[in-house]
């Protein structure tokens, strides 16, 4: 078969299950597997540069995602009244301070002769910076966290709470992922693969920590609701008498039309930008730099032997996928209306994300945007097919059953066991994806 017309039939056909839940289940339901399929696929795509492109071994997705999150809030949230006179101009001077004292210590180490003169300059000088730096910091920290710690606690962001406007969070999130990816890859870039994907999945967990532990940034674990979105209000819809007249001529209720609504105008944004990214991704793989990065990727000894910047390049794509997944992190955040710290696990935003990856196949950017919608597809709607499974095979035995009662709790354990089976079949019968790269 034409791989063109495969291709085709395998998009197709995860379209094809997206509407036959809209059909069978909800069409809440479907909107919003599609949504977040949107989401996955452009996390995939992140990724799919880095692995794909470049054959960097990313583990730290968590942490790029969730700073995209985080994004969302200090671009959207408005600012907590009284919060910078009280404190945050002294968190703002800390920060300064120990920029200030990181560049001291750089110049007296590259001036001063080597030896333990230099050693114990150094040494003092960053005792010296680090109690000056919390004599600075914590003050500010608990005059911001004392402001209505119920309701606010923390510095709170820009303010940008208009329509459309709200969506600049997402490039504010690739920009904070991509500062992120620069320290992180000027430090572990030269380490092994294996190395590499340890590091990063650590600085990944920090990431997290401090997200749940600073509630002067975001709230930490107490977590950020209400977040502005570029999409209408439901509640606002349906106050709305055109829009409940054109509802009725529907023949739907106001709350159903405005949660469809929402999601078809979600829908339509996150289409727009997969698609922008998709273009970007693919002119870039066919592009002479594209060309370079897959040579590296296939021999870095050869491609530096022919006078090629392996470390550059690497920081180069490692900077560049980290942006896309913090673009993803911070469509997500929005979506859902509210950052949430302790959601951030490695199950979700890692380790699923890699099997998208894998599975799509790997080096194809069409492969990992399909891989993205079908596992995520299949993550969201296997446990009620495995509940409705065994439910079928036990019919037949007794209510008071104990293995009756055991299989139908198994249903629970099927997104894992499903995961697995599908990486299994697929790496069995197409070892380099349903999309392989060409």
């Amino acid at each position: 078969m034409n791989s063109a017309v495969k291709n085709t039939l395998l998009f197709a056909v995860v379209g094809l299950m997206i509407l036959y839940t809209g059909f069978a289940q909800s069409w809440n339901t479907a909107l919003l597997i599609l949504n977040m399929g949107l989401i996955s696929a452009i996390m995939a795509l992140g990724v799919n540069l880095q692995w794909g492109f470049a054959g960097l071994f990313n583990v730290g997705i968590m942490g790029f995602v969730a700073l995209g999150g985080l994004a969302a809030v200090l671009t959207g949230m408005p600012p907590t009244p009284g919060a910078w006179s009280a404190g945050g101009w002294n968190i703002l001077a800390a920060f300064v301070f120990a920029l200030l004292t990181v560049v001291a210590v750089v110049m007296v180490r590259g001036r001063m002769r080597a030896g333990w003169a230099r050693s114990v300059v150094i040494i003092l000088m960053m005792i010296a910076g680090f109690f000056i730096y919390r004599a600075l910091f914590d003050p500010g920290v608990e005059a911001v966290e004392a402001i209505n710690p119920a309701l606010t606690g923390f510095l709170g962001g820009l303010g940008i709470e208009r329509g459309i406007w709200v969506a600049l969070a997402w490039p504010v999130g690739g920009l904070f992922a991509a500062a992120a990816a620069w320290v992180i890859g000027k430090t572990a870039l030269g380490l092994r693969s294996d190395y590499l994907a340890i590091a990063t999945l650590g600085i990944a967990e920090i990431i997290i920590a401090v997200l749940k532990n600073e509630d002067w940034l975001a709230r930490g674990v107490k977590n950020v609701v209400g977040l502005p979105r570029p999409a209408p209000f439901e509640i606002d819809l349906q106050n709305d008498p055109g829009f409940v007249e054109s509802a009725a001529g529907y023949g739907m209720d106001p709350v159903t039309a405005s949660t469809l609504y929402v999601k078809l105008a979600y829908a339509g944004l996150f289409t727009v930008v997969l698609v922008i990214l998709l273009v970007m991704a693919q002119r870039a793989l066919h592009s002479p730099w594209g060309r370079m990065m897959r040579a590296i990727r296939d021999n870095e000894v050869a491609a530096e032997a022919m006078g090629k910047d392996v470390t550059a390049r690497h920081l180069q794509i490692f900077v560049l996928g980290s942006a896309v997944c913090g673009i993803a992190g911070a469509m997500m955040t929005t979506l859902d209306g509210q950052l949430t710290p302790g959601t951030y696990q490695p199950l979700r935003f890692t380790f699923l994300v890699w099997v998208m990856v894998i599975v799509g196949g790997s080096g194809n950017n069409f492969g990992a945007v399909l891989g993205g919608f079908l596992i995520w597809f299949l993550w969201v709607q296997v446990e009620p097919m495995g509940l409705w499974l065994m439910e079928l095979i036990t019919s037949g035995m007794a209510d008071g059953s104990p293995l009756k009662a055991h299989l139908i709790e198994s249903a629970a354990h099927m997104r894992l066991f499903t995961m697995g089976v599908v990486l299994l079949l697929v790496l069995r019968f197409s070892p380099r994806g349903l999309i392989p790269e060409r």
